[in-house]
């Protein structure tokens, strides 16, 4: 009994002296980040080593006022359910300030909807649906990169320029396929009213049939193609184009197909010419983009990707906001987050408070080969800012909250 008396009362003795001591009980603030590591390790895994790589450089610097930032990853297997669930997780056992991350725009979607119903801090870095920032954006939620609104009006103004006048789309049947063909379409059709849409192709994302979607697209006799595809499935649709001919003498443009994560699959099978979406990471010019460049390369030895930029801005952003509320509260940090600016590897970029997008932009130039790999030419910057929806558009679509 004397020794279990003892034991008690060093037990009480320990936890007087943590609640005594709020510094051992709060000197980190805990960040949830969610993505799909397996489901799409092409994009997330430079990912990854990105918001790493800011983490590292935040905590050198004191962290956020003085208090360590601590990132509580989890995989969420490319499923909308799964995220939801490792949301709740982080929010209910892990105690999180705020949650950040997911690839897939129905996952995105899916955490954003969470992030609404319990107030909670959301800050989705990647899923490029409209629908995150206007039809079902919420208070809660801001989104880094350029959606599909944005990046297809960067395209839709050079596929204007091309003579083609039957266009055909080839998109992932979810969310972010729907979304992008139906900005793209809208915006390349008021800027060239004479144009007709021939042909459309929706394969399931990741399962796609390549030789039959290239088949029924040939058939409509398209002068081009809005392809949307990505990662396995562009590699896929590529081949069996080539093989069956389905780009000889058509122009084809193509949403996200200059990104590193995406081209170098392909390798000496790149197609010359499509016009892209894209991260030519060896050609940019941006003064920010050379400091990020150099220690990415020197603490992994290996070039980024976009992925890379994604996740180092991501995390650079929630510090921001983080610092600036001065708090983890999800009100505090909402109000800090509308209408801050901050640095990243393409620059400034400003999130508005209007629907909560940020300004990051996006680079926009052609395929071409050289030494058997995929590389971007003609490469240029599009500022997000110049491309986002209007405030009349953002106020008609987007939920009053």
């Amino acid at each position: 009994m004397r020794i279990f008396s003892t034991i008690l009362s060093s037990v009480f003795l320990a936890a007087a002296f943590v609640a005594a001591d709020p510094a051992a009980a709060d000197d980190t603030i805990k960040i949830g980040e969610i993505n799909s590591y397996s489901a799409i390790p092409s994009f997330t895994e430079p990912y990854r080593k990105g918001w790493q790589l800011a983490l590292d450089e935040i905590n050198a610097a004191g962290g956020v006022d003085g208090k360590e930032l601590e990132v509580i990853s989890k995989d969420d297997g490319g499923k909308p359910a799964d995220a939801v669930t490792a949301a709740n997780e982080l929010v209910a056992s892990d105690g999180v300030a705020m949650l950040a991350g997911t690839f897939f725009s129905n996952i995105g979607l899916a955490v954003s909807d969470y992030a609404k119903q319990k107030k909670i801090f959301f800050l989705a870095a990647e899923p490029l649906t409209d629908a995150i920032t206007l039809s079902k954006g919420n208070r809660y939620t801001f989104r880094l990169r350029p959606g599909t609104y944005e990046q297809a009006a960067m395209l839709a103004d050079e596929a204007a320029k091309l003579p083609a006048k039957k266009w055909a789309t080839i998109a992932p049947n979810y969310e972010y396929g729907q979304s992008a063909v139906a900005a793209f379409k809208k915006l390349l059709s008021a800027k060239r009213p004479d144009i007709q849409w021939v042909g459309e192709q929706w394969p399931p994302q990741g399962k796609i049939d390549a030789g039959a979607v290239a088949e029924a697209i040939a058939k409509t006799e398209p002068d081009a193609i809005f392809n949307v595809t990505f990662g396995a499935d562009l590699v896929k649709l590529v081949r069996e184009g080539d093989t069956r001919g389905l780009f000889k003498d058509r122009a084809v443009v193509s949403l996200l197909a200059g990104e590193p994560e995406y081209l170098d699959p392909l390798k000496d099978e790149t197609p010359v010419g499509w016009i892209v979406t894209g991260y030519p990471w060896n050609a940019v010019s941006i003064p920010d983009h050379a400091a990020f460049l150099k220690a990415y390369q020197a603490k992994y030895n290996d070039y980024p990707r976009l992925g890379s930029v994604v996740g180092y801005a991501m995390l650079k952003s929630a510090a921001a906001i983080l610092a600036k509320a001065k708090s983890t509260d999800s009100e505090k940090l909402v109000d800090a987050a509308e209408g801050i600016g901050v640095e990243t590897p393409f620059g400034p970029i400003t999130f508005r408070a209007i629907d909560h997008q940020s300004t990051l932009g996006a680079f926009v130039g052609k395929t071409a080969l050289k030494d058997g790999k995929g590389v971007m030419v003609d490469v240029t910057y599009q500022d997000g800012a110049s491309y986002m929806p209007s405030d009349a558009d953002v106020k008609a679509q987007r939920p009053q909250n």
